[in-house]
């Protein structure tokens, strides 16, 4: 069974992973998200990334506590 992905829409070039997990409301708090991040509970592209900054572009599957999620430039 293939996974939904949703796709979160961003009007930038790139958002930081951080960002992504508050700007899509996966997070309470930015403090959550690194924790979350530095944890190791977020993979990007199948692999665990502790990068709070890394920047993630359209076409990258970022998994997180079981979900994935890709992000899209608005048109």
């Amino acid at each position: 069974m293939v996974e939904k992905m949703e796709t979160i829409t961003i009007s930038t070039e790139f958002i930081k992973l951080q960002d992504l997990l508050k700007f899509a409301n996966l997070v309470a708090s930015g403090g959550e998200a690194k924790e979350c991040v530095q944890g190791g509970e977020v993979t990007v592209n199948g692999e665990i990334c502790t990068m709070r900054g890394k920047k993630v572009r359209p076409g990258d599957d970022v998994c997180f506590r079981g979900r994935h999620y890709t992000v899209a430039y608005a048109d």
